[in-house]
């Protein structure tokens, strides 16, 4: 199978209206007009219109947006050019409310609530934090609500900064487990070498990120967008590995999601498993486990029908962990019968072996999580 292959609009058509759970990147040259730095109120008008119509349809739909700089450097009056980091996180702090406010007004006009996230790179870096930002992401899905997030510019520092959302909305949709990633640009998809160059061929498909097709990738031709194609090829690397097909399409023009469902050119960056299968394989083989947890035979039955492990069920704990660290689930007899991610440290474990879930709160002193490991973050071994 070559790198770049031809595909049907039906098949392009299907993998947006199709998703379960999308995420949709959108970059400061579509959301605010160049030339008076204010928010482009027409477009964003006709792109929530668009995601209200995937809501309606049952997807689950999160937005990554620029616009909050680019938006504050006008109220701030800064002049163009390159601003300093400390000027940047300013201009993010003002823009960051006319930005928030506008998607909600917006929104709630078609009857969804908006919630603004902000992150930081630790946020999906560091387990713990990338665990408790996964659950608020989806809780919020759960109640219904469109997220909105942001790259966290007013504390980020040049160090630890995404430097551009098109990374930033796939490590989001690695983290989610979302099944489409979209990022809209002002250009149509991936070609061969610079739409302007004689010769240039725009390639609908691709099936393996390979060194040539990282190749093709140029830099950012906006003064207003710190990501190019090399950062749109490089998200799509993330967003393949975690079971994300991942689109390139022009944004600029009125409803650019309902262009896409309607057949518009876009590259497609596909994944070769689901995101469940890809999380699973990762769980399974990419994590060092950290602690061994030994469990009943009744547990190890529920664990084989597909059930999450609950306290009750651990006779033992085993090794120094942490929440959110890979840890071996072994039976009676030692063997191992499964791998999976933790929700509660080894000191809390060891507490709650045995125990019903209803006296977590009382063991701990919290209101934990009624699993110990659950079923979508759980890989039996074969």
């Amino acid at each position: 199978m070559t790198s770049a292959t031809p595909m049907s609009d039906t098949a392009s058509v299907a993998r947006l209206t199709k998703a379960e759970r999308v995420v949709v990147k959108i970059g400061s040259a579509l959301l605010t007009d160049s030339d008076t730095g204010k928010l482009n109120r027409p477009w964003l008008q006709a792109f929530v219109e668009d995601i209200a119509t995937m809501r309606a349809r049952g997807q689950d739909v999160l937005i990554v947006s620029s616009g909050a700089i680019a938006l504050g450097r006008r109220a701030l009056k800064l002049a163009p050019g390159k601003l300093k980091l400390e000027e940047s996180q300013a201009a993010a702090a003002i823009g960051q409310i006319s930005l928030a406010h506008a998607f909600q007004e917006i929104l709630s006009a078609y009857g969804h609530n908006c919630a603004q996230i902000l992150l930081t790179l630790d946020d999906t870096e560091e387990r713990r934090r990338y665990l408790n930002a996964r659950s608020t992401l989806n809780t919020l899905l759960k109640f219904g609500a469109v997220p909105v997030i942001n790259e966290n510019d007013t504390v980020a520092t040049s160090e630890i900064r995404y430097g551009d959302n098109d990374r930033l909305a796939a490590r989001v949709a690695s983290m989610i487990s979302a099944d489409c990633l979209v990022l809209l640009s002002d250009i149509d998809g991936l070609y061969t070498a610079p739409p302007s160059e004689p010769g240039a061929t725009h390639l609908p498909e691709v099936t393996e990120i390979t060194p040539a097709i990282e190749a093709m990738a140029g830099d950012a031709a906006s003064e207003m967008s710190r990501g190019g194609m090399k950062t749109k090829v490089a998200a799509a690397k993330i967003a393949v590995e975690g079971g994300c097909n991942m689109a390139i399409g022009n944004g600029r023009p009125l409803h650019p999601l309902r262009a896409l469902e309607d057949g518009a050119r876009c590259t497609w960056f596909l994944a070769a498993a689901t995101p469940v299968a890809a999380r699973k394989r990762w769980i399974s083989g990419g994590l060092k486990t950290l602690g061994t947890l030994t469990i009943d035979a009744g547990a190890a039955r529920a664990l084989a029908q597909g059930r999450s492990l609950l306290p009750a069920g651990v006779k033992a704990v085993d090794g120094t962990f942490d929440r959110g660290d890979a840890v071996s689930v072994r039976d009676e007899e030692g063997r191992e019968i499964a791998r999976g991610l933790i929700t509660y440290s080894s000191d809390d474990a060891a507490r709650l072996k045995g125990r019903n879930s209803s006296e977590i709160e009382s063991l701990l002193g919290f209101s934990g999580r009624a699993e110990m490991i659950h079923r979508d973050d759980l890989v039996l071994k074969s």
